[in-house]
């Protein structure tokens, strides 16, 4: 059975019980002392038993007070415990997890995110990153972004955005001597290569991207391999190397006159970017927002400007 108890008495008490003080109790309630005083007379009054040993600095709980004072804070306890477990399942019900590659979550979906917090402030995207050799698991994100041929089985699985291949480089290093006038000007340049791509005939390399083209590739000064494609990207940026550009992850530093192409020749590749959940996630009105959005934005991404040649 639950009495009627006075509970704002109760918790006055309990601040003056763990702080062993009226004065401490007060500023952490935000009330006057004479408040904490007046709340805990009352409680004594209820209860017909002295809860302190009033002193001149510090209050000392009696008995019965050491008593009430340990169940009323083990009880504040369990109900913050519960309240906090109740608040973090409520933001877990507005947050949606993806799991992508970090080159794509670096170059193309961080700088679009503010874009999805402005269009939907009621959500949030948190992201984790992996090298998207297994297939998506669906246990530690709602969605996967992958990279690949769209191989999940098991799971929903659509294409977000296909990809294409070409040179880029900053305008620096085009411009510069020796210049990048022609394919045959690569033999006197550094050629970055991303080294986290493992799929066989269809890896988008150097050499694929020459077979396709119908073009010789020269041998260049040298080559740097870097372990991840942001790298290669911001590689290139600083003008460190010739790097083969990957639509999307390109697209924005193009447009913003970071890279260029120095070539004409682009070939499509044979993997893309895929969307994969559980088939019962598709039922999720937070995952189906996320879907529409990034679907909206991969459609509406700026068009590959068009190769630029050498002001040699």
């Amino acid at each position: 059975m639950i009495i009627n108890m006075p509970f704002a008495s109760l918790r006055a008490f309990e601040a003056v019980y763990r702080q062993s003080n009226f004065s401490a109790a007060a500023a952490e309630l935000g009330v006057s002392q004479s408040a904490i005083s007046q709340h805990v007379k009352v409680l004594e009054e209820w209860l017909g038993q002295d809860l302190l040993l009033r002193g001149a600095r510090k209050s000392e709980p009696t008995l019965e007070g050491e008593r009430l004072g340990r169940a009323i804070s083990e009880g504040l306890g369990r109900l913050s415990d519960v309240c906090i477990d109740l608040r973090d399942r409520k933001r877990a019900d507005r947050t949606i997890i993806i799991s992508c590659l970090p080159g794509f979550a670096f170059t193309w979906l961080f700088p679009r995110l503010l874009h999805f917090d402005l269009a939907h402030p009621e959500l949030s995207i948190s992201i984790t990153t992996d090298t998207g050799q297994l297939p998506f698991s669906g246990t530690d994100a709602n969605v996967g972004i992958r990279y690949g041929l769209g191989d999940n089985p098991g799971f929903h699985v659509e294409r977000l955005m296909p990809e294409r291949l070409f040179p880029v480089c900053a305008p620096a290093l085009r411009d510069a001597a020796p210049g990048l006038a022609t394919l045959s000007d690569l033999a006197h340049h550094t050629v970055l290569q991303d080294e986290n791509l493992d799929f066989g005939a269809s890896s988008p390399t150097w050499e694929y991207w020459a077979r396709e083209a119908g073009v010789r590739l020269p041998e260049p000064v040298r080559t740097r391999r870097l372990g991840q494609s942001n790298l290669v990207i911001q590689a290139a940026i600083e003008g460190l190397g010739v790097a083969l550009g990957r639509e999307p992850l390109v697209v924005d530093a193009l447009v913003a006159g970071k890279l260029v192409r120095p070539f004409p020749e682009i070939v499509s590749s044979p993997l893309s970017y895929w969307l994969v959940c559980r088939a019962g996630m598709l039922e999720s009105a937070k995952v189906q927002v996320f879907m529409s959005w990034i679907k909206s934005e991969a459609a509406n991404q700026p068009q590959i400007p068009g190769f630029a040649k050498s002001n040699d």
